[in-house]
């Protein structure tokens, strides 16, 4: 599957998501909440995957993890803050360069309307 067709379905999920439940709830609870939507819709999802650093042909486990890989090929990230910024793309732009992964998703849940918190991340070509 490619990555677009990914990108596709997670959105869907989300909105879904964001329908029934509404802002103003924890991270955690729209994270499980998603990979139970998801995993209904046939993807394959991972939550909370480490991510390690390789510094100097050494991998060192620095605590970092990935909210959701959907396929090994898509990244989300999730948030629940007044606004995204550029900390947060920072954040997804560095997941993505250290799992090799070309898209991403910053979604975070606490706004009115989901498609104002949706930000899409590509890194290199598609």
């Amino acid at each position: 599957m490619h990555e677009n067709e990914i990108g596709t379905i997670l959105l869907d999920a989300a909105f879904q998501v964001h329908k029934e439940l509404g802002p103003g709830l924890l991270e955690s609870t729209y994270e499980a909440c998603l990979c139970f939507e998801l995993a209904g819709m046939d993807l394959h999802v991972e939550s909370q995957v480490p991510l390690p650093v390789v510094y100097k042909e050494v991998k060192l486990d620095c605590g970092y993890r990935i909210d959701l890989m959907l396929e090994r090929k898509v990244i989300v990230e999730l948030k629940v803050a007044d606004t995204l910024n550029d900390v947060h793309l920072a954040q997804m732009l560095t997941y993505m360069k250290l799992s090799g992964c070309k898209l991403g998703y910053l979604i975070n849940f606490n706004v009115k309307q989901l498609r104002t918190g949706i930000k899409r991340v590509v890194l290199g070509n598609l």
